[in-house]
Parts: C-alpha cells; sequence; structure tokens
C-alpha cells in the first residue's frame, strides 16, 4: 500500500479520549470523555491500496481501499492511570504503582481540537481505535525544566456500526469557519455523524 502523510497541526489545546463500549449493527456507545495530557503536535498518516488504470491513454490511480490512520500525538505528563487506561495495563491507584501486565486491547474514540490561523477552530473525533505503547524520552537534566515529551500513536479503523448519516466511519471534523458547525459540547460525549446538529441560527 502507499502511506501518504496527511497533515501535521500544532496549536492542539485540548485532547481527550472515550472509551469504545459498543461498536456494532444497533450503535455505538462510548463512556464519558476524560482529558488525556496536554498536547502539542498531531500528525497523521493513511495507508491506501492503490492500482494505475489506462484512459484515453492517459495514467488514472484508482484508489481501491483505505487502510488505518496512524495519528501520533506529542505531549507531555500523561498520567500512569491513564497510561494504564489506554494501553490496556493495570494501576492500582492506592500504591500509585503502574503494572506492565499482559495487554488487554480496548478501543477508544480521541478527541481533539485544533486553532486555525484565521482564530477558528476545527473539532476533531476519531471514532474508533487503539493506542500503542508510548515512547518517552528524558533529556539530561539541566539548569532548565527540558523534557523531550511523550509520543503515543494511535491507530484508527471503522466502526463496524453504519451511521445512517455516512454509513460505516473512522472519524469527523466540525469546522468552525462555516456557519452551520456547531461543536455544542464537544468534549463531554462523543459526537458521531448521527448526532452532529447544525448550528441554530437566532
Amino acid at each position: 500500500g502507499n502511506f501518504m502523510q496527511v497533515f501535521k497541526f500544532r496549536g492542539i489545546d485540548n485532547c481527550f479520549i472515550a472509551e469504545l463500549i459498543k461498536d456494532d449493527s444497533t450503535g455505538v456507545e462510548y463512556g464519558t470523555p476524560i482529558q488525556l495530557f496536554p498536547i502539542g503536535e498531531v500528525g497523521k498518516t493513511t495507508s491506501s491500496d492503490s492500482a494505475t488504470d489506462y484512459a484515453d491513454n492517459k495514467a488514472l490511480i484508482i484508489i481501491n481501499s483505505e487502510g488505518a490512520d496512524e495519528i501520533s500525538l506529542t505531549g507531555f505528563g500523561i498520567s500512569l492511570e491513564n497510561l494504564a487506561l489506554i494501553t490496556g495495563k493495570k494501576f492500582d491507584k492506592t500504591k500509585g504503582l503502574f503494572i506492565d501486565t499482559q495487554r488487554e486491547v480496548k478501543y477508544f474514540a480521541l478527541l481533539y481540537r485544533e486553532k486555525l490561523t484565521n482564530g477558528k477552530y476545527r473539532y476533531v473525533s476519531r471514532l474508533k481505535g487503539t493506542f500503542g505503547i508510548p515512547d518517552e524520552g528524558s533529556a539530561t537534566e539541566n539548569d532548565g525544566t527540558d523534557s523531550t515529551g511523550q509520543s503515543l500513536s494511535f491507530t484508527g479503523i471503522f466502526t463496524e456500526h453504519e451511521f445512517t448519516n455516512g454509513g460505516s466511519a473512522k472519524g469527523l471534523i466540525i469546522d468552525t469557519q462555516y456557519e452551520g458547525a456547531n461543536p455544542g459540547d464537544f468534549f463531554t460525549s462523543v459526537t458521531t455523524p448521527d448526532t452532529a446538529k447544525a448550528a441554530t441560527t437566532a
């Protein structure tokens, strides 16, 4: 397959996750979103399988299928509790103990907001995915408080559920540059293609 680096955004000021509890033909259900960690940058790569076809002696690229999205998040100071949650490990709060057990794969929605250069916002909801084990780097201690931060990878896939508005989906974006955009309570519950509402005009 081909891999295309689609975007790399800075200016992300919120990053939440919500556990995906149900995803089947009858619907999707999520837990309450919780803040993951302060985030600095998001990158996204999408894989696709393509073939070359010819019409009128001109080469055309035909996209046969779209694979998973690989989303990289760079931020600082993820709690051990959240780290255990997203990686399917165990955390004992009473002892402050992170236990690197055999992982239990869980699916999550990933929610974040990016600020555009014109001051408007784009709200992004990735509806289903799993987190990879993060890398953490520490620079040698110096007079400053340098930290190289943590990198998380999120593999976004299509939902099993077919939404009325759009079928199976990997995510959605609400862009407030458009008059009808209504992010509503974006970080208190997961917005799906079927629950998104248009802005009401007074």
